[in-house]
């Protein structure tokens, strides 16, 4: 008799709309111009979605300056780029398109309005991600970054000072909202976007982990180390409940040995991983457990991002 286990699985999970668009837009490209189509930094921090493109005729580059045939087409990565990339495009000769999520895009504009009438900016997110990256690029003043409570007490900014925040869109609900509550502890007049930064999929990826991590003794996160989104559902598993929780960036070379004790697993995928490497996962297990599945009835998304118009056939 294989051991039993009970698998609960975490709804909605993988791929989200920007996501979504930007691996269509690599692949417009490829059927539009052939190959081989550039891609500037990883179209979404998945190591499998970038083999598959990378075999498909894609070719990685971190720097435009990398790109060693400039009659080929180059795509932006879903993260978004400082305005000065598409400006080096542009005198590079480059015929570009960006597939930064419309989400992310959104934040841009924030910043920029922001700026327009004066106020600083803060942002919070994470240093050194691409899609922090981006946003500081997108005006000449300075933008506060902040990670923690701690650096909202120490920014150099006068507490009686009108000023703007805004959020990276990856990043965990909980650890926000305490950081939104020390900014607005610190300063008396501040100014919120419209609407919340952190992307529907992300809210809806960590609300779909909390609601099942209580009943795991280990929750499996199928995700990438670089991914924000992926390293935020594992915190929100552990902070919710479950016993242990990893990161799962191979699913081929998982350590079966990890489920000897224990009984209840919780799998999720981040908003960059597909669907199919849960099926890979699930198969992996059916191969060497009895499996007793349990997926409650979760809200489908309906999000849709449309792929340019320009790169359509």
């Amino acid at each position: 008799m294989s051991k039993k286990l009970n698998i609960y699985l975490a709804g909605p999970r993988g791929f989200c709309a920007g996501v979504d668009r930007a691996i269509e837009m690599v692949k417009e490209a490829l059927k539009k111009y052939g190959q081989p189509v550039y891609v500037r930094h990883e179209i979404v921090h998945n190591k499998y979605v970038v083999e598959n493109l990378k075999s498909e005729g894609a070719i990685f580059v971190e720097e435009l300056n990398e790109i060693k045939d400039k009659s080929r087409p180059v795509i932006f990565s879903a993260h978004g780029v400082p305005k000065a990339v598409p400006e080096e495009a542009l005198k590079l000769n480059l015929l570009y398109f960006d597939a930064t999520c419309p989400l992310v895009s959104k934040i841009h504009k924030e910043v920029e309005h922001f700026d327009k009438k004066d106020l600083p900016v803060i942002l919070i997110g994470h240093r050194n991600h691409p899609e922090v990256i981006g946003t500081m690029g997108q005006i000449k003043n300075e933008i506060y970054l902040v990670e923690n409570v701690e650096d909202v007490k120490n920014l150099p900014l006068d507490k009686e000072k009108k000023i703007a925040y805004v959020t990276q869109t990856t990043l965990s609900v909980d650890d926000t909202k305490d950081i939104i509550k020390e900014i607005k502890n610190n300063f008396i007049n501040v100014i919120e976007p419209k609407k919340n930064d952190i992307c529907y999929a992300t809210t809806n990826r960590q609300e779909a982990v909390k609601k099942i991590a209580s009943n795991c003794d280990y929750f499996l996160v199928i995700g990438a180390s670089n991914s924000s989104n992926s390293l935020r559902l594992v915190e929100v598993a552990k902070n919710y409940g479950s016993k242990k929780a990893i990161l799962v960036e191979d699913v081929d070379s998982i350590n079966l040995n990890i489920f000897e004790n224990i009984e209840n697993i919780g799998i999720t995928a981040s908003a960059s991983s597909p669907e199919i490497l849960v099926k890979k996962l699930l198969d992996k297990l059916k191969n060497n457990f009895d499996l007793n599945i349990n997926e409650a009835h979760y809200q489908k998304e309906n999000i849709y991002f449309k792929v340019p118009d320009s790169l359509k056939n």
